[in-house]
Formats: structure tokens, sequence, C-alpha cells
């Protein structure tokens, strides 16, 4: 009984460790500055992956129209 608590209890603690969605900024830099190196390391690997997807998604974007639009524009030639 007391492993399954003990258990219960230590899944708990974990997932909320892993699910500090902490950003950088003025406004938090106190909890920022809180946070161990590997903590505030692992954060801002995070977030710089995150950041790099999103320019990544809307690079591909601007791929697709401007081949939609250039493809328009040989047509009407």
């Amino acid at each position: 009984m007391f492993s399954f608590i003990f258990l219960k209890f230590y899944k708990f603690k974990k997932a909320l460790k892993q699910n500090k969605d902490i950003k950088f900024n003025k406004s938090n830099l106190y909890k920022w500055m809180n946070l161990t190196k590997k903590e505030r390391f692992n954060l801002s690997k995070n977030e710089s992956n995150l950041y790099f997807k999103k320019r990544k998604s809307l690079l591909e974007e601007i791929r697709k129209e401007y081949k939609s639009i250039s493809k328009n524009d040989q047509k009407s030639l």
C-alpha cells in the first residue's frame, strides 16, 4: 500500500517538474533565475526548437504560396 502511494506521488512530482513552461522575459526574470542551470538550458533549448519549427513551417507556407502565384502568372501569359 505504501509503495503504491509513493509511486503515485513520485509520478505526480515528476510530471510537475516536466511541465515547466517558463519563457524568459522581463516579467519573470526571478523565476527564471531560481531554476537550475540545467533546467534553464533545457527550457531555452526547447524554446529555440519551437521557434525553429515555427519559422520552418512559415517558410514552407511562403514557398507554397509563391509556387501557386508563379504558376498562375505563367498560365496567364
